[in-house]
């Protein structure tokens, strides 16, 4: 991975690079991709229609004997999972038969009216929507519940001898699938971890548009079944798609969570664990640094207004690069933001005091005050004790907080405009790449759904359990608000770089391009961490992204005035 940042650096052509890996996969679903399997969107309801066909080809396989399904075969699952199954169909050349004309889109109605017909072949079936949904409402084979079968029938299967079960004998997203033969009252199939892979998403798509057409009966049912579909898996996609069904699940059951003081507390703490296992804030630090250092560099007195105090884990390394300044550091002053706490302890002032004993050990002058607020859109630019830009220069930044104000109206136009009456010489702004504030709920659920599947997937190598664990908490909190959450309540709204260039552009802010020295050193501040395996650095603009594998994940942009504001 470091060999490849320095061929980056050297060609100057990481975003080409990105963008031709993203032309290679492009059509792949980018869920099942983090499982290891390639399925082009657009044969997902193929893949789904044969997965099905296969399973009860399977089925008749058991009961005809087919001989060359071995007791003793041993088959492995291939990345391509498309032609796998197309294959596997062509080898059972299974008997025509009205049943493999069932199609799972068939199964769920995709009109805004609400999901009450189920067509199979051979017979049809009305839910009414006053009645409660079951399993056997869900499309698909595995949960449609089968016709029962005469006890004549089931003498005769329990003396058949070609019995066959499925095992799986290792976990991850390739497992080795045997067939052994076993006496059973019927026959047992139980799908693989990449055909339940395939159903998982399905099912959670399903739920949400379920839930988005107010279909909450059925949106029950398939909820429930994705829990025991996520059972089945490992991994990330275990982690991430029980994450998603418990927030689908409150919001079915219309309970909505709340953030509160006690919960806000918890926040951070997990934040810090989140900090730890993985390079995003790292880099989000890093790059905001590099940018307000850049922006002091003739100035003797210098003041941040931090927008996301925190534990202030951000600044220590920004003093450090202060002290080293020469000619000497300039004097340092820093006001921290944070909410109030529930124990009404001065938290911003003990983390004020520790960032005073560092500056006194390398030398800096220091001085800080902390501000408890709300929300950021009860500011005031007068609160803030600004002094003339000729005096002090000011640089306000702000990491994964703007988008918070988007829930409620008017509040980013009025952070916005204190922003500006602050004349800072930099706004560094580091948020999330993702559009998770659409007003579709199923467009949003979708884009989430991906967004942190790779999010999770990249939390995988982490070497300290309990870190990956908190982390894990961390971001599922985000998807549950995501998803169970609106109106005002719903504060994880995030939007993407483009969309926030519009934003700042129109509120008179112009952009100031992040140099070659934050992108080289980013790029080896990833290679320290694990290697920088898998992580990827890409220059957007005058922006820089950070991203897993192919998918950009956060954005550190950089702002001043425009040249009619800041006079």
């Amino acid at each position: 991975m470091k060999r490849h940042h320095q061929q980056v650096k050297e060609e100057g052509k990481s975003s080409k690079m990105w963008q031709e890996e993203q032309q290679q996969d492009a059509g792949m679903d980018e869920l099942l991709a983090v499982l290891g399997y390639k399925v082009r969107s657009s044969d997902m309801a193929d893949v789904a229609q044969k997965l099905e066909q296969l399973e009860m080809v399977m089925g008749t396989a058991q009961e005809d004997g087919i001989s060359h399904l071995s007791y003793d075969a041993v088959h492995y699952n291939p990345s391509d999972l498309s032609s796998w199954v197309h294959n596997m169909l062509s080898e059972l050349n299974p008997p025509s038969s009205s049943s493999s004309n069932f199609h799972p889109s068939t199964a769920i109605s995709t009109d805004s009216s609400s999901i009450s017909t189920l067509n199979f072949p051979g017979s049809s079936q009305i839910y009414n929507d006053q009645s409660d949904y079951d399993i056997s409402a869900i499309p698909g084979v595995a949960v449609y519940r089968q016709p029962e079968t005469s006890g004549s029938e089931m003498e005769n299967n329990h003396h058949s001898p070609n019995k066959r079960i499925k095992t799986v004998s290792e976990p991850g997203p390739n497992p080795v699938v045997t067939m052994t033969s076993t006496e059973s009252s019927r026959p047992v199939v139980l799908v693989d971890s990449q055909e339940t892979g395939v159903r998982l998403v399905h099912a959670l798509m399903a739920c949400a548009e379920a839930v988005q057409q107010e279909n909450l009966k059925l949106a029950d049912a398939l909820v429930k079944h994705v829990a025991l579909l996520a059972a089945s898996q490992a991994g990330a996609i275990r982690k991430v798609a029980t994450y998603f069904a418990e927030a689908l699940d409150l919001r079915i059951s219309r309970v909505y969570p709340r953030d509160s003081l006690e919960f806000s507390s918890y926040s951070d703490v997990l934040q810090m664990h989140f900090y730890e296992t993985c390079p995003y804030l790292k880099f989000a630090h890093f790059t905001a640094n590099q940018a307000i250092l850049e922006s002091f560099a003739t100035s003797d007195r210098v003041h941040v207004i931090d927008f996301s105090m925190k534990q202030g884990m951000q600044w220590p390394a920004l003093m450090q690069a202060l002290a080293l300044r020469p000619g000497g550091p300039p004097a340092f002053r820093l006001t921290g933001i944070g909410p109030p706490q529930p124990d009404n302890t001065d938290a911003l002032q003990q983390v004020g005091w520790k960032l005073a004993q560092l500056a006194e050990t390398i030398g800096v002058d220091f001085e800080f005050r902390g501000f408890v607020a709300n929300s950021l859109a009860d500011l005031e630019a007068n609160m803030l004790d600004i002094r003339p830009s000729e005096v002090e220069a000011v640089a306000v930044n702000s990491v994964f907080e703007l988008h918070r104000l988007l829930s409620r109206t008017g509040a980013i136009d009025k952070v916005l405009n204190s922003i500006k009456a602050m004349k800072p010489k930099i706004v560094t702004v580091v948020e999330q790449e993702a559009n998770h504030n659409c007003p579709v709920f199923s467009d949003r659920f979708n884009e989430a759904l991906h967004y942190y599947s790779s999010l999770f997937d990249s939390l995988e190598g982490c070497p300290n359990n309990e870190d990956q664990v908190m982390s894990e908490v961390y971001l599922g909190r985000q998807i549950c608000n995501v998803v169970a959450c609106e109106g005002p309540e719903r504060v994880e709204r995030h939007e993407t770089l483009n969309q926030w260039r519009a934003r700042m552009g129109a509120a008179g802010f112009e952009p100031v391009h992040l140099g070659s020295n934050a992108f080289k050193q980013a790029s080896m501040l990833l290679a320290l961490f694990a290697g920088g395996e898998g992580y990827r650095v890409e220059e957007n603009d005058g922006c820089l992204m950070l991203g897993w594998h192919t998918r950009p994940l956060i954005a550190t942009s950089a702002w001043q005035l425009a040249a009619a504001d800041s006079l």
